[in-house]
């Protein structure tokens, strides 16, 4: 099975090796058909400290890393 990657924006970096990245989406409301943004924060690994608050960064699911890590940055855009 694939895994799954999403794209985000890191809104906190001061743990060491991990980032939080905010992941918005976009879907149209099943009764209104309005689209609605939604987002979600996701614990990712960084493993060189290289990404800062405000960079775009896409993540990956991976194994889970600790409790509530279970995302690696692949990439930032």
């Amino acid at each position: 099975m694939p895994k799954r990657i999403m794209q985000g924006v890191v809104v906190s970096d001061k743990m060491d090796k991990t980032v939080v990245v905010n992941v918005e989406r976009k879907f149209p409301h099943p009764l209104y058909k309005k689209y609605i943004k939604r987002s979600k924060r996701y614990h990712a690994h960084d493993e060189n400290n290289t990404h800062k608050v405000g960079d775009t960064v896409s993540i990956q699911e991976c194994r889970p890393l600790s409790k509530t890590k279970r995302w690696e940055v692949v990439s930032s855009a």
